[in-house]
């Protein structure tokens, strides 16, 4: 979609009509993922693919019907043993699309969608697929306002929040719903788009514990890059497939690295020659978490350490060590587990209290 959003927002500021076919959902080998699109537009001009070629003839054809008809349609592609010519994925995959028409009256934040996506800016669109909800309706969230409706504002409301979830993951998923935004109920289907690149989490120390880090960081949704400057320990095969692993030191890493205010930072190489420059580097600029492993007393050594480098007490206020939180870890897993707690719990202003203990609302509405 990212792609083709461009040839969209003319076709749309020109208020011209066009179909759009979205991958929704996927199974085993679909050549494409939730988020693909293709669009029908004026004079039958074709933008984008959902298949690779398998299947964009049929589509083509489905995406001018709607145009026509003003009516979304949900359809379900895939390999059919019986016919091998008929129209479906020969690579043995399913795949589902919704396609709808876009107007400018029944799309009118589309323009204010792709001019976000230009710019950079994140947007998680969420849009009706099935049920008790008009199919096709369509929201845009960004981190502090939204426009559009999804039919009632119990559902607007809920979406809006999860959106907003999904989108400091930069993820893209089904969603399922009741009517007004019920949660753990499957009346209506929403996809959740979102239009920003995954947070990256930089976990430096190639040690037992960062390859249990890595795995649930992964789990969570982070691109996860892991650095050590010794190769015997930073090695691919000790970590999950999709980790990065380099090999450098890692305060010289992390100063040609790009970090911003999702960027979570975890410090577990544990060695003042490796973590006090990196511990520099990293509270002078932008990231959201910046966690360090360690002793009390290690903690200590390192305040002054980085004192005496010049830190002002802001920069060091960023600093979270020991990190985690108190869960009574033990094992690399449950270490990662509290490490990954925290990092939840400062995202959303979490208490880390056990809700027994708490009142009041568990999943406080987001401004918006």
């Amino acid at each position: 979609m990212r792609e083709i959003l461009p040839a969209l927002a003319d076709w749309h500021a020109d208020g011209r009509p066009f179909g759009l076919a979205t991958v929704v959902s996927v199974s085993r080998s679909a050549p494409r993922g939730p988020g693909a699109a293709m669009a029908v537009g004026p004079d039958d001009e074709v933008v984008g693919s959902v298949s690779g070629g398998c299947v964009e003839g049929a589509v083509f054809e489905l995406a001018r019907e709607v145009v026509a008809s003003g009516e979304p349609r949900l359809r379900t592609f895939g390999y059919s043993d019986e016919d091998a010519f008929a129209v479906g994925l020969t690579c043995g995959g399913e795949l589902t699309l919704l396609v709808r028409s876009v107007t400018p009256g029944s799309d009118p934040q589309f323009g204010a969608v792709a001019a976000s996506v230009a710019a950079g800016e994140p947007v998680t669109v969420a849009t009706v697929v099935d049920g008790l909800a008009p199919r096709g309706a369509s929201l845009a969230v960004w981190p502090d306002r939204a426009a559009g409706t999804l039919g009632t504002g119990g559902l607007d409301v809920a979406v809006t929040a999860d959106a907003r979830g999904e989108l400091a993951l930069g993820v893209s998923v089904l969603r399922h719903y009741g009517p007004h935004g019920e949660r753990r109920e499957d009346a209506v289907t929403v996809f959740l788009q979102s239009f920003a690149p995954p947070p990256r989490m930089l976990v430096f120390g190639a040690i037992d514990y960062a390859a249990a880090v890595a795995r649930i960081g992964d789990f969570l949704g982070y691109r996860v890059t892991v650095c050590d400057a010794r190769p015997v320990f930073a090695t691919p095969k000790r970590f999950p497939a999709a980790v990065e692993v380099v090999v450098d030191w890692p305060h010289r890493y992390l100063g040609g690295t790009e970090t911003d205010d999702r960027t979570v930072v975890c410090v577990l190489t544990h060695d003042p020659k490796f973590d006090v420059p990196l511990l520099e580097e990293a509270l002078r600029r932008p990231a959201a978490y910046i966690g360090a492993m360690g002793s009390r007393r290690t903690h200590e050594e390192r305040l002054a350490r980085l004192t005496e480098a010049g830190l002002t007490e802001a920069q060091l206020s960023r600093l979270r060590s020991p990190l985690g939180l108190d869960l009574g870890a033990r094992t690399p897993e449950e270490v990662a587990v509290s490490v990954a707690a925290e990092i939840v719990a400062l995202r959303w202003g979490g208490s880390g209290a056990p809700l027994t203990t708490t009142s009041g609302a568990i999943h406080p509405a987001a401004a918006g």
